[in-house]
This record gives C-alpha cells, structure tokens and sequence, in this order.
C-alpha cells in the first residue's frame, strides 16, 4: 500500500482548517508550500515542511 504525505494546517495555525493530502510528496509540498505563502505569509522550506509538518498516512 502507498504512503501518502498529510499537512494538516490546523497543527500549525489554529484558525485555518486546510488540508493537504497526496501520495506523491513533492506535490504535497509544493502544495503545502503554496497555501503557508498565499494565505498566512509564511515561507518554509521543503525540509522545514518533510520535517515539521507533514505526516506519513
């Protein structure tokens, strides 16, 4: 079975319920890239994301 990438912006900002799921990790990042600077103003880097926020599901 695949492993997918999970973000779950709510770990990180309290007030937003955005989700990002995908089995293809670098699409999960850039998608979890784009949403932290688009909508809370925030630059992470790829490793910063793989490390911190995104989960193994």
């Amino acid at each position: 079975m695949a492993q997918a990438r999970k973000l779950d912006c709510e770990s990180v900002s309290a007030d937003c319920r955005f989700i990002i799921q995908s089995e293809n990790e670098d699409e999960a990042i850039e998608l979890a890239k784009k949403h932290m600077k688009d909508v809370h103003g925030k630059d992470f880097t790829d490793d910063e994301l793989r490390e911190e926020h995104l989960q193994v599901v």
